[in-house]
């Protein structure tokens, strides 16, 4: 059985939507990126993250430890057009994370990368 370290930074995280998912998982820690990312809001509803050669910023997550069969619920429970790639850590460890296409975020949604993390940025909507 493979195990897989899984940096999140949207809803999988304690206390937000998707965490349910996360069922059986082992919580690591919180955990920043490296300053090589932004981040944008996919319509108020979860966080698009990718890299950036300039400019970028270091993202705020958690790092879960979990079995392939937690991976293949959290995937299957995910929204559209997020995928799992490498990301870069603050300490340059390279683990596995929830990332969203450049291309489908930019001149679409909202640049959040000033918050520096998906829970900052949602205590500033109104409601919730």
């Amino acid at each position: 059985m493979m195990t897989v370290e899984l940096f999140v930074n949207g809803t999988l995280m304690r206390n937000l939507k998707l965490h349910k998912n996360l069922a059986g998982a082992e919580f690591m820690g919180e955990f920043r990126t490296a300053p090589i990312y932004r981040l944008y809001s996919i319509g108020d509803i979860h966080p698009g993250m990718f890299e950036v050669e300039y400019g970028g910023i270091a993202v705020t997550g958690e790092i879960y430890r979990m079995s392939d069969e937690i991976w293949t619920r959290v995937e299957a429970g995910e929204p559209p057009d997020l995928y799992r790639g490498p990301v870069r850590l603050a300490n340059w460890k390279t683990v596995d994370g929830i990332l969203f296409p450049r291309a489908l975020a930019e001149g679409r949604h909202k640049d959040i990368s000033e918050f520096g993390s998906w829970r900052a940025y949602i205590a500033t909507l109104p409601g919730d």
